[in-house]
């Protein structure tokens, strides 16, 4: 061959020194320069995009890039990073690559074994799987919509395909060697989706149909937590899962499922009942151990005393545990003797260990009465010794109501005055009229019930009553008697004839014709001239009519006798105008017997009230 012939050889199909060795050979036996370029295209070979062709290793350059021999003009190149282990690439290495691109003009030759290694894996999987076989292989990352399963290609796996309940993450399933079915093969598109969850279901039919068979009520069996709600927890038996009710996990008291049992863990139960029909079953933790109510009499017998923890407050009361399962209700009317308890917490704290005394036992309910007063000496045991009636005592005015005061004898005890034993002759439409709250005073105690816890106090009983003989002495029926004007109601006028003692001037005393409203006759304040009508020492009632009401407000026109002290006006026996005054009385009762008479329809009570 000539020298220019080898120069042009070279310039047109770009050789290198090996292949030029191999032409060397070839030429040998060409005769003409066609010949020889026709063994060089079958020495440096066909090759075109798409195609996949076995390269042999020349070296891996620096920058990561491996040069492969294909039996091309030019060298193909790489990336390093293709290959699943770079440190076996090493000169001589033999593989299959995919040609991805050819560059003439530059002498480049784009290669991919990965891409080579996924056709092959493909061409292999299609030859030996078919839409519904079961594949296995390894997770091994996420995509979108779900994870990309290694089964020799990879292969789809949709999240709602991972499990029977769909996974709140999808990253805890990577690494994971599962099997699973495949459900769809695009050929075209080089694509397989694949169901773990459509096997799972097809496993846990036969597994379920075979646990219906054998399982019974009764029966202690062991499964795996498989989902943890608020009410309780679902238990995996081998096919079919039952319901663990939080009410069913411990005799005692637990707020949530999760203070027990965790999500995989494995779990004895027992089973409570099945309804085949629907396919549920009940399970029970508590019930592989007798319930501790069985014998709760004989434990707890009443009236005996028992240490306990308050685990829960209402209220209402206190709930104190006396063991795991067995809870007691303390009310709060049985807290405390003495005190106004409100509320459990005034008392007791969540996690107090307390001493209590069995009240009562409802078996049958599974609920105990419980009271913490009972383990103190009940301080109105000793009321009655300590306050015998007609004790005078000293204490404090601690509440007021419309109806009297209650008065603080001593921390938790307190006695009733009623407004009607504040005074003897003064009628209180208030105790505020009278004390304060906060006031320090003195009463006698008139009577101490004990069952009921009431004692009734009084303040007047510090004095004499006046009614028993003093005032029917100083006043009769037909004396004339100054006064002022205190209380105006719609039936009368309240009238004060001295210090602490009251009378009424019914409506109907106010004039000789129908009054509607007194006040058009009087005014509180105002001084008027009344006569005594009625006396009732038994009601401690003074009945009065109205004479004049010259008298104003603050002004005193009587005689200085009558002034100077509180007794009614009359004239000594030895007076001239006797006779006169006689005749005046006279006059008197006849206008009286009229009036009652006129007034005999009238409501007697309604005019001395």
């Amino acid at each position: 061959m000539s020298r220019i012939h080898g120069k042009q050889l070279v310039k047109k199909f770009a050789l290198d020194s090996a292949q030029l060795d191999q032409l060397a050979d070839l030429a040998l036996g060409a005769t003409t320069l066609e010949e020889v370029e026709q063994a060089m295209a079958k020495t440096v070979g066909d090759l075109s995009p798409g195609a996949i062709v076995k390269g042999r290793v020349l070296r891996v350059q620096e920058d990561g890039t491996v040069l492969v021999d294909v039996g091309y003009k030019s060298e193909g190149r790489l990336p390093l990073d293709e290959f699943d282990d770079p440190t076996k690439v090493v000169p001589g290495g033999e593989f299959e690559v995919l040609v991805e691109s050819i560059d003439d003009e530059n002498g480049h030759v784009e290669l991919s074994k990965r891409r080579a290694d996924r056709i092959r894996g493909w061409e292999r999987v299609i030859e030996t799987h078919k839409e519904g076989d079961v594949v296995e292989g390894t997770i091994v990352k996420k995509t979108k919509g779900g994870l990309l399963v290694d089964i020799g290609v990879l292969v789809f796996l949709p999240a709602s395909q991972i499990d029977i309940r769909r996974a709140s993450d999808v990253t805890d399933w990577i690494a994971q060697k599962i099997r699973a079915r495949i459900i769809k093969i695009d050929e075209e598109r080089m694509n397989i989706v694949i169901s773990r969850r459509k096997l799972v279901e097809e496993e846990r039919e036969k597994l379920k149909q075979s646990l219906l068979s054998e399982i019974e009520e009764g029966q202690i069996r062991k499964g795996i937590v498989k989902n943890i709600a608020d009410f309780g927890v679902f238990v995996d038996l081998g096919g079919l899962d039952g319901l663990l009710h939080i009410t069913d996990m411990s005799w005692g008291r637990i707020n949530h499922p999760s203070e027990m049992l965790a999500i995989n863990a494995e779990v004895e139960v027992k089973i409570l009942k099945i309804d085949r029909e629907r396919e549920r079953i009940a399970l029970g933790m508590k019930q592989k151990s007798a319930s501790p109510w069985e014998k709760i009499e004989e434990k707890y017998p009443i009236g005996s005393r028992h240490q306990g923890d308050v685990v829960n407050l209402r209220s209402y009361g206190a709930f104190v545990k006396l063991e795991d399962g067995v809870e007691g209700l303390v009310h709060i009317s049985e807290m405390s003797w003495t005190k106004r308890v409100n509320h459990p917490s005034e008392v007791v704290n969540v996690g107090d260990r307390v001493e209590v005394v069995v009240l009562d036992i409802d078996k049958e309910k599974q609920e105990i009465s419980l009271g913490m007063k009972q383990t103190e000496l009940n301080p109105w045991n000793m009321v009655s010794d300590s306050y015998p009636p007609g004790t005078i005592i000293r204490g404090k005015v601690r509440n007021l109501t419309n109806y009297g005061a209650f008065i603080e004898l001593q921390e938790g005890i307190d006695g009733l005055l009623h407004i009607t034993d504040m005074s003897w002759t003064k009628k209180i439409t208030h105790p505020s009229e009278v004390v304060k709250k906060g006031d320090e005073i003195e009463c006698v105690v008139l009577s101490v019930d004990q069952e009921k816890k009431r004692i009734a106090l009084g303040l007047k009983q510090l004095q004499a009553d006046p009614w028993s003989q003093d005032i029917p002495a100083r006043y009769h029926i037909g004396d004339s008697v100054p006064g002022t004007v205190t209380k105006i109601t719609n039936f009368g006028v309240f009238v004060q004839l001295e210090e602490g003692l009251e009378g009424l001037l019914h409506v109907s005393e106010l004039a000789d014709h129908k009054v509607d409203n007194p006040e058009d006759v009087v005014k509180i304040g105002q001084r008027v001239e009344v006569r005594v009508i009625k006396i009732d020492p038994d009601e401690r009632k003074i009945g009065l009519t109205l004479i004049q009401t010259h008298f104003e407000t603050g002004e005193d026109e009587r005689p200085a006798a009558a002034a100077a002290g509180g007794a009614p006006h009359r004239e000594p026996e030895s007076s001239p105008a006797l006779g006169a005054l006689a005749s005046q009385l006279k006059d008197l009762g006849a206008r009286v017997r009229e009036k009652e008479q006129r007034d005999a329809g009238r409501d007697g009570d309604s005019r001395d009230s």
